[in-house]
C-alpha cells in the first residue's frame, strides 16, 4: 500500500508550502480540498509541482455539502461534477466526499431518494469520464452504505473508507467493513479516534485510538485493496509532528504485515 497525506493538514499558508512538508516525509502522493474547477495554469503548476517531488495526487476532496437538500442540490451536484472533470486534469481521478447521513430507506423514503438521485447524476458523470466518486465511511454503518451503492448500480461509484470516522460515528468495526465494501473501496483515510459517548468523539494520533490497525490493515488488504492511507490529521496542536510520527507508524504496520 502507499502512504499519503492530506496537504491541509499541515495548515501552512500556501499550496507550495503544504507540498514541501509533505515531500519532507518521503510519501508517495497528497490529497488536498477544492470546491470548484481550477484555471488551467493553476492545474498546470500543480502537476509541474507534484512530479518534481516525485509524487501523485491521490485523490481530491470535494467536501462541498451533503445531499440531502434538494433544492440545494441542482447547483452541487453539477459543481461536483466540475471537481470530478478537474481530477483527470489532475491525474488522480477520484474524488472523495461526505454525502450526509444516508437514512433507512424503509424509516425515510423521501430522504433516501433525495440522496439517490443527487449521487447517481453525479455517479455516472463519473463513470462516463472514467472517474470515481469516493463517498467517505462514517455517519452510518457499513452495510446500510454498502445497500446504498449497490443500489446506485455504477461504474462510477466508490468509498473513501476512513476507520476513524466509522469508531468514532456510527461504532462501527472498521475490519468489518473492508469486508463489506471489498471492491468499493478506492481510497481512505490514515486516522484514529475515540467515540466519547452522547454523539462525542475524540481524534487522537494513529495508534492511540479505537482503530484496532493489527487488524485493520490486513482486513484493508484481503479486500484487494493496495491504493492510499492518506493521513489525515484534522485537530491539535502539531500537526507536522502527527503526521511524520503517523508515516513512521504506517511504515511499520505495512511492513509488519508485509503490504
Amino acid at each position: 500500500m502507499k502512504i499519503g497525506a492530506m496537504l491541509n493538514s499541515f495548515r501552512r499558508p500556501t499550496f507550495a508550502e503544504n507540498l514541501e512538508a509533505a515531500a519532507s516525509l518521503g510519501i508517495d502522493g497528497v490529497q488536498f480540498y477544492v470546491s470548484d474547477d481550477l484555471p488551467d495554469e493553476t492545474v498546470k503548476d500543480y502537476l509541474s509541482r507534484i512530479h518534481d517531488k516525485g509524487m501523485v495526487f491521490s485523490a481530491l476532496c470535494g467536501d462541498i455539502g451533503g445531499y440531502t437538500d434538494a433544492d440545494a442540490n441542482k447547483e452541487k451536484v453539477e459543481r461536483f461534477k466540475r471537481i470530478l472533470n478537474l481530477s483527470k486534469k489532475l491525474e488522480c481521478g477520484i474524488v472523495t466526499t461526505h454525502i450526509g447521513k444516508v437514512p433507512e430507506p424503509d424509516q425515510n423514503p423521501e430522504l433516501y431518494q433525495i440522496l439517490y438521485d443527487a449521487c447517481k447524476s453525479i455517479a455516472d458523470h463519473a463513470a462516463s469520464i472514467g472517474a470515481t466518486f469516493a463517498i467517505e465511511t462514517g455517519p452510518e454503518k457499513a452495510p446500510l452504505l454498502k445497500r446504498f451503492l449497490d443500489d446506485l448500480d455504477s461504474k462510477g461509484i466508490g468509498v473513501n473508507l476512513d476507520p476513524a470516522n466509522l469508531v468514532m460515528c456510527s461504532c462501527d468495526d472498521p475490519a468489518a467493513a473492508c469486508a463489506t465494501f471489498g471492491k468499493y473501496i478506492v481510497h481512505t483515510h490514515a486516522k484514529d479516534g475515540i467515540n466519547l459517548g452522547e454523539g462525542k468523539w475524540l481524534e487522537v494520533p494513529l495508534g492511540q485510538g479505537g482503530v484496532h490497525f493489527d487488524t485493520y490493515l490486513p482486513a484493508l488488504h484481503k479486500s484487494g485493496f493496495d491504493g492510499f492511507l492518506t493521513i489525515e490529521r484534522e485537530v491539535g496542536e502539531t500537526p507536522e509532528k502527527d503526521i511524520g510520527m503517523a508515516v513512521d507508524f504506517l511504515r511499520a504496520m505495512t511492513q509488519r504485515y508485509g503490504i
